[in-house]
């Protein structure tokens, strides 16, 4: 059984992982941070976009700014069907 998240690598996707700057809403000069992390496809990240757009529309700590990194973990080209099995006793 193949898990999800291989699948999704497979399929191209890599871990990003953004470090949210956010105001607090009782104390705008005060600034808060949150991690989000999820397998997503650069270079247009619409999970990373998607979660940003939720946070603008329903939350109301202000955004004051994201810094993102991305790491493709495993691609098709590093990853191919070898026939075979090898038994160990």
């Amino acid at each position: 059984m193949v898990s999800p998240e291989f699948e999704r690598q497979m399929d191209g996707y890599g871990l990003t992982t953004a470090h949210i700057f956010y105001r607090m809403p009782d104390f705008e000069s005060l600034l808060q941070t949150y991690v989000w992390q999820e397998y997503d496809l650069a270079p247009d990240f619409p999970g990373m976009r998607k979660f940003l757009d939720f946070w603008e529309a329903k939350l109301d700590g202000k955004l004051h700014s994201v810094r993102y990194a991305h790491q493709k973990l495993i691609g098709p080209n590093e990853w191919r069907r070898v026939d075979g099995e090898i038994l160990l006793n």
